[in-house]
């Protein structure tokens, strides 16, 4: 079974998230939207779009998206099948989260390895 097939994002947590949201808009040259964050479309070497983004996102250390992990990072991973990568992970006795999430971005369930921090693994719609 094929497990992580890419970084689908990183997301991460500051004390004030519009100045470090600016500093990197300013510095950095990443187009920082207002839901605070960034779609890095995938190119080929030509830079033709090949269909996949990659999400950069800075948010506030406020909220619980991260729970229950205490990092103020999280790595969302791309995945070819969730479920059954959540079914294997279950049966080799990884600290799965229960739930999975569906929506129109496709599905998403998490993971804490063993330092504790939480690993979001998306399986993006067809065709993404």
């Amino acid at each position: 079974m094929k497990r992580v097939t890419g970084i689908g994002g990183i997301m991460f947590k500051a004390k004030d998230a519009p100045a470090l949201q600016a500093w990197y808009k300013r510095h950095l040259g990443i187009d920082v939207q207002e839901w605070g964050g960034t779609a890095f479309r995938w190119t080929d070497a030509d830079g033709k779009p090949t269909g996949g983004t990659t999400i950069w996102s800075v948010g506030p250390d406020t909220g619980d998206y991260f729970a229950p992990s205490k990092s103020s990072f999280m790595v969302n991973y791309r995945v070819a099948d969730v479920r059954a990568l959540v079914a294997a992970l279950k049966d080799e006795g990884c600290n799965v989260l229960e739930k999975i999430d569906e929506s129109e971005y496709g599905k998403f369930a998490w993971v804490i390895d063993p330092e504790g921090n939480k690993v979001e693994l998306w399986e993006p719609p067809e065709g993404q």
